[in-house]
């Protein structure tokens, strides 16, 4: 842990003469004890790009139910279509769930994929994450997340943010959260600003915009190498500590980590939520002002924003007349509104923000859910088929990729794989694919995508 000291006072000082008030702790930064001058040394190995291309990736933790969201069978007999109608869009020949109204009013800039396939049978975020499938061999140490591949390729756009910021929530389920770096190793790990990691981006109580002046807190870093080398806690800062340092005091990040200086019209707009509240006691909790602190990273600088929202592994069945008995329908009620309204707050911003041909949104979940609404336990697991919804990127949007059997069951026409998807958005990145490579504890070099895959043809 990095200590930068404040004014000093008198008789208020520990045994070294640090002040024990107005300090600075940077380090101790996300998971794992990764350090920000250790992220940072990474992109200074991977060396600084140009582009402001950037992803954000929405991860519906635990499964969506692609029958009642993206891809409804009203025709189907009631134990496949379930309670839901599907309604017209602004975009022709697309329909969604009637608990879309805000979302069908923009899907002339979206994309639906209702034929993903390959997906995992059980819950684990590694394929949503970094689009391998865990089922095949992989190199020791594991596949790196997609942030962190870019973050390794392109590093990072400016001095000002870090390449890769994770927003997830980690939840008590560990197959949910996120997979990691892999093999790149912990330098590649995202920034998380969540959690403790806030407080170190703040001054003891005082926060940055109260200092007096940048000059008054140089001086208090000059001060802070004196007494190290007085007390020899460190023989000195190296180049990475002190642009950690500048990070964090240029206020750029914690500016864009602070929705008290969004416009509190647009703040409405996204909604709010609790994040102490979690899901069932594991999952993600329900934070729609997730999505907008993502977007505010994005034009802070951050290629890549990951996020998980809320919890989709619902189960329940439906009683002798065909209605919805238990907690899968009424909790796709009360949720569906609320994720409604802010991805098509999210989407709309960024193109009134104008960063939607270089912003790509992809919201998705691990696999999809069975046809057959059981008593038992509704919509279970079903790696058959998949769903996923994406917007932005200059993409070709306001069309639907595939289509399913008339109970949504199998890919029938157009099915996409996860490296599919995954070309599409390092191509989006500016990244190539069939010819960026990076380079695993072996020294040897490994492609993104095993497959080879090519980037959606439809959207490019």
């Amino acid at each position: 842990m990095l200590t930068v000291t404040g004014r000093r006072e008198t008789g208020k000082s520990f045994c070294d003469g640090m002040s024990r008030r107005n300090f600075l702790q940077i380090g101790a930064l996300g998971g794992a004890g990764l350090t920000l001058p250790g992220l940072l040394r990474a992109e200074a190995a991977a060396g600084n790009g140009n582009s402001q291309k950037s992803v954000i990736m929405i991860y519906l933790v635990g499964g969506p139910p692609h029958q009642d969201m993206f891809d409804l069978k009203p025709n189907a007999p009631k134990e496949v279509a379930g309670p839901w109608q599907p309604i017209a869009t602004n975009a022709p020949g697309m329909e969604i769930c009637e608990a879309f109204p805000k979302l069908a009013q923009v899907a002339d800039k979206l994309v639906t994929i209702r034929s993903i396939v390959g997906s995992q049978a059980g819950h684990d975020a590694i394929q949503v994450f970094n689009g391998h499938d865990p089922r095949k061999p992989k190199p020791s140490g594991g596949w790196p997340q997609f942030g962190s591949a870019v973050a390794k390729v392109q590093g990072a756009s400016g001095e000002a943010s870090p390449p890769f910021v994770s927003l997830c929530y980690q939840c008590t389920h560990g197959p949910y959260n996120e997979p990691g770096s892999g093999f790149l190793g912990a330098s590649y790990s995202p920034f998380r600003p969540m959690g403790p990691t806030k407080d170190d981006m703040v001054l003891n109580g005082v926060t940055i915009e109260r200092l007096d002046d940048r000059a008054a807190l140089l001086k208090s870093v000059d001060q802070f190498r004196r007494d190290v080398d007085t007390s020899s806690m460190m023989r000195g800062m190296d180049t990475f500590t002190q642009q950690a340092m500048g990070l964090l005091t240029s206020s750029k990040l914690a500016d864009a980590l602070d929705l008290s200086k969004e416009d509190p019209r647009t703040v409405a707009r996204y909604g709010t939520g609790d994040p102490t509240k979690f899901m069932d006691g594991n999952g993600a909790p329900r934070v729609p002002q997730s999505l907008l602190t993502a977007r505010r990273l994005i034009e802070a600088g951050a290629r890549v924003v990951t996020l998980n929202y809320s919890k989709w592994d619902w189960h329940g069945g439906l009683n002798a007349e065909g209605r919805a008995n238990n907690s899968i329908f009424l909790r796709e009620a009360e949720d569906f509104p609320i994720f409604d309204n802010c991805v098509s707050a999210l989407v709309e911003d960024l193109h009134v923000r104008g960063l939607d041909k270089d912003c790509t949104v992809i919201v998705w979940g691990e696999f999809g859910r069975t046809p057959i609404i059981s008593k038992q336990v509704g919509r279970d697991h079903w790696p058959r088929v998949n769903c996923a919804l994406m917007a932005g990127g200059g993409m070709q949007t306001g069309q639907v990729i595939g289509s399913t059997d008339r109970l949504g069951g199998e890919a029938v026409s157009r099915p996409v794989t996860f490296s599919e998807v995954y070309a599409t958005l390092y191509h989006n990145l500016g990244i190539d694919t069939k010819l960026a490579t990076i380079d695993d504890l072996n020294g040897r070099p490994q492609y993104l995508l095993e497959e080879g895959a090519s980037p959606l043809r439809e959207l490019v």
